[in-house]
């Protein structure tokens, strides 16, 4: 019997997300990624007496936002409060978050499994600033702290704990990146640490109603390492108390390297945090007003424009659902229509050959070199006839690598399609006399060789010549 099937996993995520504002939460300093170490902390951020945060309002409306769409409650009073705790990388000695009173309650989220359709429940969504960064590695000795991250806003979504797999675990993950970043709260980027969550596992035996006892794997920022920590993580935890060892609360790390989990530190309960409300912050109160308002200002979900995409645009299912998967992508779609007689064309180019190379380079469409008005000149040449959808390929690798304008490339290259009769059938006929064996072959019913001759014309016009009429002229030329 398989050990898993003796015992039941539980898991919640608790993800943050990075709020897109110009400015941190508390204070007017900027967020940009990537400036030197300490560039972008001020007076508020580095916690220095005398100070007071003053509440970014686009963070209040980006949270209310997000509660909206998952149709969570938004109390008309919410409060900000102290969570008391000492790391180098806090400067206050506290951070200022929200407990007994946070901005969103309650909601769901839709999540496709194997099994079918899941429904995980959110417990709470709350504002909150990020901590700054310790550096461990770049001084002999000794730690640096980089406090450009410390007072970025933060919106903390907790989740039930319905979770039952690493699959599940990285499915409802990735409904949330799609979810922030088809709103406009967050760009969404794992890399830059814009999405990251803390995975809470426990263990406990089939049929039990107890919960085992939890620990927590801290920032983790990716769908792979989402799915390898927790897997390792059950399975430790499996052994453990089938060796009738006990399970430590604690906060544990994920090594990517050596794919395991290893403890950090011990896990606190809530009040070691004593928490209470923050005095410098007054309530946040929102009226029904402000909700309608900020309801009208509603995007297109996925959702809605899958079904677009298959009603207005007739694009098959599945290549809808990949279209409208991916914010950048769907963006990057609708720009390029503007130009683009052959809808249907541009969206299978997009899911197959673009897509492809988006997932070689692991990146969004966005960072790419491709821009819209050149994907949808390379298809108004494949719809005209001017280049075959092999030679596409072929101006698609050298406009990715470098962003060349397709018919420039196609110019230089000389690469246009020879439609031709003429000369097509001058290539036919040399194919067929330098191939006779292989044509009484055919001749006698060995019809799968129809490809082979196929192949020798492409291969002697380097790829050039129309397959229609190639194929056209060819079935006429072996009938004789």
């Amino acid at each position: 019997m398989n050990r898993l099937m003796k015992w039941e996993t539980v898991i919640g995520l608790e993800i943050h997300a990075q709020l897109s504002t110009k400015s941190k939460i508390f204070s007017g300093a900027s967020t940009n990624y990537g400036a030197n170490p300490n560039t972008q902390a001020c007076a508020v951020d580095l916690g220095l007496p005398g100070v007071l945060p003053v509440i970014n309002e686009q963070a209040i409306l980006m949270a209310i936002k997000f509660g909206l769409a998952i149709n969570a409650e938004i109390p008309e009073r919410s409060v900000f409060a102290r969570k008391n705790y000492f790391y180098p990388d806090l400067p206050k000695g506290y951070q200022i978050t929200q407990m007994d009173l946070p901005i969103v309650l309650g909601g769901s989220v839709e999540i496709k499994t194997k099994e079918g359709t899941k429904i995980i429940n959110v417990t709470r969504a709350h504002l909150e600033e990020d901590a700054g960064k310790s550096i461990h590695d770049e001084f002999d000795g000794y730690s640096a702290i980089d406090l450009n991250r410390a007072g970025t806003p933060l919106l903390e979504i907790v989740s039930e704990p319905e979770i039952s797999n690493a699959k599940e675990a990285v499915a409802y993950m990735k409904a949330l990146h799609q979810l922030v970043t088809f709103l406009d709260i967050s760009d969404g980027k794992m890399s830059q640490g814009s999405l990251r969550c803390d995975a809470n596992v426990s263990i406990k035996k089939k049929g039990e109603t107890k919960l085992g006892t939890r620990t927590e794997i801290k920032n983790i920022n990716s769908f792979k390492f989402i799915e390898k920590a927790i897997n390792f993580e059950i399975n430790r935890q499996i052994k453990e108390l089938e060796n009738a060892n006990s399970i430590t609360q604690e906060t544990r790390l994920y090594d990517s390297m050596k794919d395991e989990t290893r403890p950090m530190r011990s896990k606190e309960f809530a009040n070691d945090y004593r928490y209470f409300p923050e005095p410098d912050l007054l309530p946040v109160v929102i009226s029904d007003k402000e909700l309608k308002k900020i309801k009208e200002t509603f995007p297109e979900l996925p959702k809605e424009k899958l079904n677009r995409y298959v009603d207005e645009y007739k694009i098959p299912d599945n290549d809808a659902k990949i279209l409208s998967s991916s914010k950048s992508l769907a963006d990057f779609f609708e720009r390029s229509l503007e130009n683009v007689e052959d809808k249907g064309l541009l969206a299978k180019f997009l899911v197959g050959d673009i897509s492809s190379l988006l997932n070689k380079e692991l990146i969004e469409i966005n960072e790419s070199n491709l821009t819209p008005e050149n994907i949808s000149k390379l298809i108004n040449l494949i719809s005209d006839g001017t280049i075959s959808g092999k030679i596409a390929k072929v101006v698609l690798d050298k406009t990715w690598k470098k962003g060349s304008k397709p018919e420039e490339i196609i110019e230089k290259e000389g690469l246009t399609q020879i439609s031709d009769d003429k000369e097509i059938k001058k290539i036919i006929e040399q194919t067929l006399k330098e191939n006779s064996n292989q044509v009484e072959a055919y001749l006698a019913g060995k019809e799968k060789l129809f490809g082979f001759f196929v192949g020798q014309v492409m291969k002697l016009t380097q790829g050039k010549a129309n397959p229609k009429t190639v194929n056209s002229i060819l079935k006429e030329k072996l009938k004789k």
